[in-house]
């Protein structure tokens, strides 16, 4: 922890010519950067894991067809196919499990007073009168279009149009592969396209139904975690968007 907090402190220091008192918060988009990158051969596994999932849609339906209202036989056989194709059904999901580290790291690192048996010195630092270390909760006595109380509502903002990009796509992209349409998956989570036939692979189904309202979920996150770690989940969201577009073109 005291290394990660030294870390971040680094890059603070180098970033405080650029952004003065908001250094800090700088940093930590810096850093989910950094991250995303080190992750990002495994989001492009991921997309071509994912369009192989839907080149396998016709075999699966002609499964469908074959084992009718036989639920054990048919999810039997497609696991069989995927293990074939060499195709997992679930590998969308670790680039976002891989980032888990990184994200409970600056959670600790802002919620902790003392770090390595010494204050905390992170947690002077702010983000335009907002610290790094306080919650949404903690502003609201302030008021909520107070400066410390915009830059949540800011957060807010940007979350709600990341998510409401990620759900329309996810609606599409579900359409597309139930009318046969070849379609460009992808969404937060990796679960995009998991519609029919992926669907019998146990688990995925339900999976397949929350997945357009995933990203709306985050608002959550945003709202109870310390706002350094808001700033990551923030920054990570909206690098998530714009790399599965790229990659899904």
């Amino acid at each position: 922890m005291s290394v990660f907090a030294g870390l971040v402190e680094h890059l603070a220091d180098l970033l405080q010519p650029l952004f003065h008192a908001s250094a800090a918060a700088a940093a930590i988009v810096l850093f989910t950067a950094l991250v995303r990158l080190l992750v990002h051969p495994l989001s492009r596994a991921a997309a071509r894991g994912q369009r192989a999932r839907a080149a396998l849609q016709p075999r699966i339906a002609e499964l469908r067809k074959k084992h009718g209202k036989d639920q054990q036989a048919l999810q039997a056989a497609v696991l069989e196919l995927h293990a074939e194709e060499k195709v997992s059904p679930l590998s969308g999901c670790l680039p976002g499990l891989l980032q888990l580290p990184a994200f409970f790291l600056l959670y600790h690192l802002f919620s902790n007073s003392t770090i390595g048996g010494h204050d905390n010195g992170l947690l002077s630092h702010e983000l335009l009168g907002a610290p790094l270390g306080g919650r949404w909760a903690d502003v609201l006595g302030d008021g909520a279009f107070g400066s410390a109380g915009l830059v949540y509502l800011s957060l807010f903002a940007l979350v709600a149009v990341v998510a409401t990009f990620n759900f329309r796509r996810t609606k599409r992209m579900g359409m597309g592969m139930e009318t046969g349409t070849p379609a460009r998956t992808g969404t937060a989570t990796g679960t995009a396209g998991v519609r029919e036939g992926e669907q019998q692979v146990p688990g995925l189904g339900a999976v397949a139904g929350l997945a357009p309202y995933m990203s709306y979920f985050t608002l959550v996150t945003v709202a109870v975690v310390p706002l350094a770690a808001a700033l990551y989940v923030v920054t990570s969201a909206a690098w998530s968007a714009v790399e599965r577009a790229a990659l899904n073109r």
